[in-house]
């Protein structure tokens, strides 16, 4: 019997990705819109979508490259931070201490975390999520724009805070309850990038996975980490979020989304289980440690006797 079924032509498959890009692209900028206009930041809206759609036409799309897509990614957060401070109401340099402190916070956060992401890259050389996306110029340009609206949606509730005219006191108890969750994930944060770049420095560790320091707690605790401090970003803003100003909440639930179910952990995951899937203390791994949250006490190591017992259940 013969397969009737034709591999689609590169035509087809061209128009099949114009209209996934332009899906994408109508998308996004229409969500970002809306959200701005709804929490009266339509300009630094304006100004995410510019700096990646900047760097898409001056590297991306002549280069056909992403090898500076996250290093846009941190500067964009980090002219976000800037200028949301800059186009505030108040006057230069009379910013309320929660604004100020705020916009650290994220400048802090994506320096640090652009620089180790731009290292990797460097050391990597690509990175291949974006192979089959880069052979068509709206679906390439989509990866963009979704890049601006991941920057401009997790910054929101700073930008917010930094948009109002009045706003209480600060410090409240809200900037030190948050500032101090802030503290926490984004010191999970750190010290789970440290671990894994000193797990894979060390050429005893070639090939193997690591389960060591945090990582035996949670197979992620970076993105632990991650969500946590912009939770903590979240309960410092709430002293100012009134009405549609709480869409401030899609910080974290848009890092969580992102990091659980798009670009983040499923990747992650498949890539392992075809690299480790079939050795038995990685499936352990997988099967006894949390995927984010971690859990205390640290689950129990491998054991090959009990993996026999459970696989021959």
């Amino acid at each position: 019997m013969v397969d009737s079924t034709e591999e689609p032509s590169p035509e087809e498959v061209n128009k099949k990705n114009t209209k996934i890009g332009f899906v994408v692209n109508t998308f996004l900028l229409g969500l970002m819109t809306a959200v701005s206009f709804a929490t009266n930041t339509l300009t630094m809206m304006l100004v995410s979508v510019g700096v990646n759609w900047f760097v898409f036409l001056v590297h991306g799309l002549p280069f056909n490259s992403e090898k500076f897509f996250d290093a846009t990614g941190t500067l964009t957060y980090t002219v976000l931070s800037i200028a949301g401070l800059l186009l505030s109401p108040a006057d230069f340099g009379k910013w309320h201490l929660r604004q100020i402190v705020l916009s650290a916070m994220v400048l802090v956060w994506t320096l640090r975390l652009g620089f180790y992401l731009l290292g990797r890259i460097m050391r990597d050389g690509k990175d291949s999520r974006f192979d089959d996306r880069k052979t068509n110029c709206l679906r390439w340009l989509g990866v963009w724009t979704f890049s601006a609206a991941w920057c401009y949606l997790i910054a929101l509730p700073v930008l917010i805070v930094c948009s109002k005219t009045s706003q209480p006191p600060s410090p409240s108890i809200h900037d030190y309850v948050g500032w101090s969750i802030w503290g926490f994930g984004f010191l999970i944060e750190v010290v789970a990038d440290t671990q894994k770049d000193a797990f894979r420095r060390d050429p005893a560790n070639s090939g193997k996975f690591i389960t060591t320091g945090l990582w035996g707690y949670s197979r992620h605790p970076n993105y632990f980490g991650e969500i946590t401090l912009w939770v903590g970003v979240v309960v410092s803003a709430s002293a100012v979020l009134r009405n549609w100003d709480w869409l401030a909440l899609l910080s974290p639930l848009t890092t969580y989304l992102l990091l659980t179910k798009v670009s983040g952990l499923p990747l992650l995951e498949e890539k392992g289980k075809q690299r480790w899937g079939h050795d038995p203390a990685y499936m352990w791994y997988i099967e006894k440690t949390p995927s984010i949250i971690p859990m205390i006490p640290r689950p129990p190591p491998f054991d090959p006797a009990s993996a026999a017992v459970q696989m021959n259940a």
